[in-house]
């Protein structure tokens, strides 16, 4: 284009020509995003150099819960500190805090276990025997279960949350990555390594529906909005792929950031959000209607930033990262550079 008006134009000519380009240029380049208004409001330096997987709140006790190798952090967001920690834990990927029970289920990932955990004095007061790998989790509030995803033996393990019992196991014929409920009674599944999402009954705690993700290759994050049986699945191709809860009907899949692993919904906002680590970036994605839906923005937030959890309370969002050395000392996450980003408006 710039060599096709490189011609010299004068004198009445000119404000004819600038129209001519202008005109050209907004149809050669596509109408930007809606801006969204997300930006970084906030940044909670914690520290520490061990590495990071799942974050997750409770937005009524204003804590967030951070896995961290041995230890799971506890941070205050609204005073910017830790407040406690879970220590002993060999190989965990996060906690997911019961307030109805006062209890937590940390993931022992290494030991193939899950610790129980009082929600006051951070002890532990139980365990339970997992599968290979526990990971991923979610809680199931009509049958009152933890669902624990083990991601090396393609099953579940359900927990009673009340008394901390084993509930039982669930075969899920593939890799699991994250997981939700819908309120009801059902949990949903991503299959890594089927790109599919299953639906399990969680009182029989049997798969009932497998529904393959069409445009989406292997998922990890997962979100739903249980009002309009939505779910919101990120996957490794950079697309946020949407799926009818019921049907397993694919009804958009969205480009979002390299490297999207994290996925979250605020059913207040009606925003779906895809954490990218390789790209460093939010993307942020409107529900319009139950089958509209739109990318409102894709924002920076910073290299490695790759799991994410919203804050019911705030409507922030709350991702995690930390800085890396050079050369030998790559995999090594560097002194004071661990923080948690908060993500609003």
């Amino acid at each position: 284009m710039r060599h096709r008006y490189a011609a010299i134009i004068t004198g009445a000519t000119l404000g004819l020509a600038v129209s001519v380009l202008l005109a050209e240029f907004a149809r050669a380049v596509p109408p930007a995003a809606q801006a969204s208004g997300y930006h970084i409001v906030k940044k909670i330096v914690t520290g520490g150099t061990e590495g990071w997987d799942y974050i997750t709140m409770d937005s009524d006790a204003r804590l967030a819960y951070i896995g961290r190798e041995d230890h799971v952090d506890v941070v205050n967001v609204d005073e910017g500190k830790i407040v406690g920690k879970v220590i002993g834990l060999e190989g965990t990927s996060g906690l997911f805090p019961i307030p109805e029970f006062g209890r937590g289920y940390a993931m022992n990932g290494d030991a193939g276990t899950v610790v129980i955990v009082d929600l006051k004095t951070l002890a532990k007061i139980g365990s339970v025997k997992a599968g290979k790998d526990p990971d991923s989790f979610t809680y199931e509030p009509v049958t009152k279960r933890m669902f624990v995803m083990n991601s090396s033996s393609a099953n579940a393990t359900a927990i009673n949350a009340k008394d901390g019992t084993l509930a039982g196991t669930v075969a899920l014929g593939g890799q699991p990555e994250a997981a939700v409920s819908d309120g009801k009674g059902k949990v949903y599944v991503n299959i890594t390594d089927k790109d599919e999402i299953v639906e399990v009954d969680g009182q029989t705690l049997k798969v009932t529906q497998r529904w393959p993700l069409v445009q989406g290759t292997g998922p990890s994050g997962l979100a739903i909005d249980r009002k309009n049986r939505r779910l919101f699945s990120a996957c490794d191709n950079q697309r946020m792929v949407i799926m009818n809860a019921d049907n397993g009907k694919v009804i958009a899949a969205l480009r979002t950031g390299a490297g999207t692993d994290g996925a979250g919904f605020d059913p207040e906002t009606g925003n779906a959000f895809a954490s990218a680590g390789g790209a460093g970036t939010l993307t942020i994605i409107h529900e319009d209607s139950p089958d509209r839906f739109k990318v409102l923005e894709e924002i920076d937030t910073q290299s490695g930033a790759r799991t994410m959890t919203v804050d019911m309370k705030t409507h922030n969002v709350l991702t995690v990262t930390a800085r890396h050395g050079h050369g030998a000392t790559h995999d090594k996450v560097l002194p004071d550079t661990f923080v948690i980003l908060v993500v609003g408006k």
